[in-house]
């Protein structure tokens, strides 16, 4: 369910989880939002995991953390919710994704 949620929203990539309870999508970040993370002296996925606990309450691991390759943005997300609880958070997810892209554009 997760995978295929993240593979619907525009500039993500996940695989589909198997086994585990993390899913790791690769985020495509828009080069405003990547500017505005090097303004706030923050890696743009760090920047974009903040905004999104600050906005919705929604936490993720940033990539970065993990030492992904330079130039990509990944985050861990566990996957402990019931499945309408994920369902509610994957659409919060999708609205904050929208909302972001749409911002830094």
């Amino acid at each position: 369910m997760i995978a295929e949620a993240f593979n619907k929203m525009e500039g993500f990539e996940c695989n589909v989880v198997q086994g585990a309870m993390y899913a790791f999508p690769n985020i495509t970040l828009p080069p405003k939002a990547i500017d505005a993370a090097k303004k706030a002296g923050k890696a743009p996925d760090v920047f974009y995991a903040f905004k999104l606990l600050e906005e919705t309450g929604i936490c993720i691991i940033p990539g970065s953390g993990f030492g992904q390759r330079p130039g990509t943005h990944h985050f861990r997300t566990t996957i402990l919710p019931q499945p309408p609880l994920m369902r509610e958070m994957l659409q919060i997810f999708k609205n904050f994704h929208s909302k972001f892209t749409q911002e830094f554009a």
